[in-house]
C-alpha cells in the first residue's frame, strides 16, 4: 500500500468553454467536481493501474464535507483529519478551441499546531503497513516547511522509499532529509534553487541529499538527474495537446509504483513517469490516465 499525504487538498472544479476570451463573459455547463490535490490525484492514478493506495489528507467546512463525500464515492481508502479552515478550491478552465487549460488555485487556510500534530501522528501510524510514502502538493499558509522532511524521516525509519513533489523550502528540506526521489517541474526547481538550468538546479538538490531528481519539462518531456552518470531526457516524438492538470501527479504515481515494487533504476523510473504523465494529458480530468499509457512508454525517445 502506497501512502499519499496531502496537507492542502482542494475541491477541483473543471469548466469547459468553447473558446476562452480574457475580459469576456462565458457560459459553461456545470463543472466537473471532484476531491483533488496532488496526493489525491496520485492515489487515483495508482488505483486505476491496480496499485493499492491510501489517502491521508485534511478536510474542513462545507467544501471538506463535499471532498469527503467524493472520496467515499470514488472508493479511495482514506483518513481525513478535521481542520477549522475550509478546504480550498481549484478551478480549471479548459479552452476547447485550443486544448489549453487555465488554472486558478486558492491558497487554503492555515492549520493549527494541534492539526499539524494530528496529521503527523496519523502519517506515523499509517506508514506501518505502507510500501512507499508520498508527500505531495503545496503547503497551506504558515505551514512548517519541515513537514515533508518529517514524512521522509518517517519513511526512512521504517526502511521505506519516499517521493516528494513540492517547491521552495519544503522541497529543499525534503532533499536534505534524504528523499528517495524529488519531482519538481522546471519552474518549481528554479524557484527553489535560483538556477534556471534544470541540470544545475537538480544537482543542488542531489548535493543536499536527494537520491534522484526528476524534473518535469512540460511538452518537452522529463529529465532524470542521478548522483552518478549523465542526466537522461525522455520525451515523445511529438508533443501532445490536452489537459495537463495532474500530469505531474501521474509522474509521481509512476515513480511510487516502481519504488514500492523494489525498482529504483533511474531509467525505469524516468520512462514510466514520462509515459504516465503524457497519458494524464490525454485524460479528461486530473487523477486519470488515458489507457494508451503502455503504448506511450514504448514510443518514448530517450537521450
Amino acid at each position: 500500500m502506497i501512502l499519499t499525504v496531502t496537507p492542502n487538498p482542494a475541491l477541483d472544479l473543471t469548466y469547459r468553454v468553447a473558446a476562452l476570451q480574457p475580459g469576456e463573459t462565458h457560459r459553461a455547463a456545470p463543472p466537473a467536481v471532484r476531491a483533488g490535490g496532488k496526493g489525491l490525484n496520485v492515489a487515483r492514478v495508482l488505483a486505476q493501474t491496480g496499485v493499492p493506495a491510501f489517502v491521508l489528507t485534511t478536510a474542513g467546512g462545507a467544501p471538506g464535507v463535499r471532498l469527503a463525500d467524493d472520496l467515499e464515492a470514488s472508493a479511495l481508502p482514506a483518513e481525513l483529519i478535521p481542520v477549522g479552515s475550509d478546504t480550498r478550491s481549484s478551478v480549471a478552465i479548459v479552452d476547447e478551441s485550443t486544448g489549453e487549460t487555465t488554472i486558478v488555485n486558492e491558497t487554503g487556510g492555515p492549520l493549527t499546531a494541534a492539526e499539524w500534530s494530528a496529521l503527523h501522528d496519523a502519517a506515523e501510524r499509517l506508514a506501518l503497513p505502507a510500501t512507499c510514502v508520498v508527500g505531495s502538493g503545496s503547503l497551506p499558509p504558515e505551514a512548517p516547511e519541515t513537514f515533508y522532511a518529517e514524512l521522509v524521516a518517517i519513511a526512512s525509519a521504517r526502511g521505506l522509499p519516499s517521493v516528494v513533489d513540492a517547491v521552495g523550502g519544503a522541497l529543499l528540506r525534503a532533499a536534505e532529509a534524504g528523499a528517495s526521489v524529488v519531482k519538481p517541474n522546471r519552474r518549481e526547481l528554479a524557484d527553489t534553487t535560483g538556477l534556471d538550468d534544470p541540470v544545475a538546479g537538480a544537482r543542488t538538490l542531489l548535493d543536499a541529499g536527494a537520491g534522484l531528481v526528476l524534473v518535469s519539462l512540460g511538452a518537452e518531456g522529463m529529465l532524470a538527474v542521478p548522483h552518478s552518470g549523465d542526466p537522461v531526457h525522455a520525451r515523445l516524438p511529438h508533443p501532445l495537446t490536452g489537459n495537463a492538470t495532474g500530469a505531474g501527479d501521474a509522474a509521481v504515481a509512476a515513480v511510487a509504483s516502481l519504488l514500492a515494487a523494489g525498482i529504483a533504476d533511474p531509467g525505469a523510473l524516468l520512462r514510466r513517469a514520462t509515459a504516465w504523465s503524457a497519458a494524464a494529458v490525454l485524460a479528461p480530468l486530473a487523477g486519470e490516465l488515458d489507457p494508451t499509457y503502455p503504448e506511450l512508454e514504448a514510443r518514448l525517445v530517450t537521450t
